[in-house]
């Protein structure tokens, strides 16, 4: 396996975690589902700094991000498969 750009924790999850520094819009992703140990490809549609959340699905606005197995929150606005997910399209349920 080559080294991955980004892991997910559960099958469950519709986001992954950047483990790579300067991550361009347009590199064709390799991710690792940690659970499973599965392999997942994705084309970044931004530049994603290290450490922030990638989408490995599309999501609707209202849908609930799942990060690690767990609900950390509700997009915003669509976010489509390989966008960036950050402060500008999600939110948390708490306020």
């Amino acid at each position: 396996m080559s080294k991955p750009h980004f892991l997910a924790h559960s099958v469950k999850d519709v986001c992954g975690v950047i483990v790579v520094e300067g991550l361009k819009a347009g590199t064709e992703m390799l991710g690792v589902i940690t659970d499973d140990n599965s392999e997942i490809t994705v084309t970044a549609n931004h530049d994603v700094p290290i450490g922030h959340k990638v989408a490995l699905v599309d999501i609707k606005e209202g849908d609930t991000i799942y990060k690690y197995g767990q609900d950390i929150g509700k997009a915003i606005a669509d976010i489509g498969r390989g966008d960036h997910l950050h402060v500008h399209n999600v939110k948390t349920k708490r306020w």
